[in-house]
This record gives structure tokens, sequence and C-alpha cells, in this order.
């Protein structure tokens, strides 16, 4: 079992629950947070990050060390409900502004992004859709004549 450093005092009980049992998880793995880097698609100061709770995870990290620790797919979804609780629960990161500036009007949508419980707030919400650019287009048009050639040829070479 690893030893710990305390968990700030200040965070709410739904985070400290889910780091403590993402704690624990990861300790049932029984590697250390390099081979779990290795092993899953995030580093070992990410892990430090998540698992000293100075970052909320993303969900797919939890997801991987699920998959790593090979726990039942029940106990998997706890850990997504848990996940959840946690994101909507963590402390946001207080940014200080010069006091020159005023504070900023909150962008378009933003509300709206962070009433939704399922979307955390660290990851920036999708852009809206952009149109094919026009490199696509000539690509495909450029594979359909290829492909046209190739079956001409071939049919005068057969006939």
């Amino acid at each position: 079992m690893s030893s710990w450093q305390p968990l700030p005092d200040e965070l709410p009980p739904e985070v400290r629950h889910f780091v403590e049992q993402l704690r624990q998880l990861k300790d049932r793995t029984g590697l250390s947070l390099a081979s779990l880097g290795a092993r899953t698609a995030y580093s070992k100061s990410s892990w430090q990050r998540y698992l000293n709770a100075t970052q909320p995870p993303p969900r797919q990290a939890v997801v991987a060390l699920c998959r790593v620790a090979a726990i039942g797919k029940e106990e998997a979804e706890r850990f997504g409900v848990r996940w959840e609780l946690a994101v909507q629960a963590w402390p946001k990161p207080v940014t200080a502004q010069p006091e020159s500036e005023p504070e900023s009007e909150p962008a378009e949508g933003a509300d709206e992004y962070e009433d939704d419980p399922t979307l955390p707030w660290w990851d920036a919400p999708p852009k809206s859709a952009e149109p094919p650019s026009r490199r696509l287009l000539v690509v495909a048009v450029v594979l359909v004549v290829a492909l046209a050639l190739t079956a001409l040829i071939g049919a005068v070479a057969l006939g």
C-alpha cells in the first residue's frame, strides 16, 4: 500500500470520498504511478494530481484505472457515479484578476455548460460544427476520378 499525503481539509465530502476510493483502487492494482501511467493514457504526474485531489481526473482516466484494476461492471459503474458527484462538487480553481480589470462577463452558453453535470468543467465545450474543408472535397474528387480511371483502364484491358 502507498503512503498518501493527506487530502486538503476544505475538500467537499463527495470529492474526498471519490479520491479515497480512487486511491484504494490504485493500491489494489499494486502498480506504481509510473506503471499505472504506462498502462493508461495518463502520465505519472497526471495520476499524482488526480490522486492528491489537485485536479479532477477525466472520466476516461477513471475508466482506464477500472480496466487496469480488472474490476467488475457494477463496481466500475459505481465509480462512474462517484466521479459525477465529485466533479459537480470539485472546487473550481481560483483565478486572480488584475485589480485594474473589471470582472468579465461569462461567455455565451457558459451557464448552460456549467449546469450540465455530465460535462466536466475543465473540458472546453464542444465547438460548433464546421463545414468540411475545401481540401477534403478536392481529395474526395481526386479519389473518385482515380477510381473511375482505374475501372475504365481495366475494362479496356480486358476488352
